[in-house]
């Protein structure tokens, strides 16, 4: 049996450039997803996340952070509905649009809701709808893990976030 310990943590960190560093986690190319749900009083929210990742097959679980000044954090509670719109190449206005702050970021975007009420986005490369099953503050950021509950795919050329900007996989 293996057991798991928490590793030390370190008596002072040294000083760390922040512009550099980010240089250095953009050498890391991800997807482009929308974290879509609804706040408490039913308005839709939406969110452009690059910080998905999956988790577990078994339970089906999937990872992503928001930041803890974001104000839709409150609607990524726990036990909460939400869903994973993973962008198709062709979405890069969407994203920049989810991107900024916006009284209605919905504005005309072609969406329906699934039966929990969060919005799916129409032209998503794939869809996850999940319920957030725990979250944890790390560093300036909630980290969000949701348990998968139903999910949907299309065919076509993902979105991808590469160096600072939108990118699109070559042959």
């Amino acid at each position: 049996m293996t057991t798991l310990t928490a590793s030390p943590r370190a008596e002072a960190t040294p000083a760390i450039d922040g512009r550099a560093l980010r240089d250095t986690l953009g050498r890391f190319a991800t997807g482009v997803t929308i974290v879509t749900a609804r706040t408490e009083e039913g308005a839709p929210v939406g969110i452009t996340a690059n910080s998905f990742s999956s988790l577990s097959l078994d339970p089906p679980l999937i990872l992503w952070s928001l930041a803890l000044t974001s104000p839709s954090l409150p609607a990524f509670a726990e036990g909460r509905a939400f869903a994973v719109n993973i962008l198709g190449h062709h979405q890069d206005a969407l994203a920049m649009q989810f991107a900024r702050p916006s009284d209605d970021k919905f504005e005309g975007v072609a969406h329906r809701d699934n039966a929990a009420g969060v919005p799916l986005l129409d032209g998503a490369l794939a869809r996850l709808e999940c319920r957030v099953e725990f979250t944890r503050i790390a560093g300036d950021h909630l980290l969000i893990v949701g348990r998968v509950q139903a999910f949907a795919t299309e065919e076509g050329e993902p979105l991808l976030f590469y160096q600072g900007g939108f990118q699109r996989l070559s042959a």
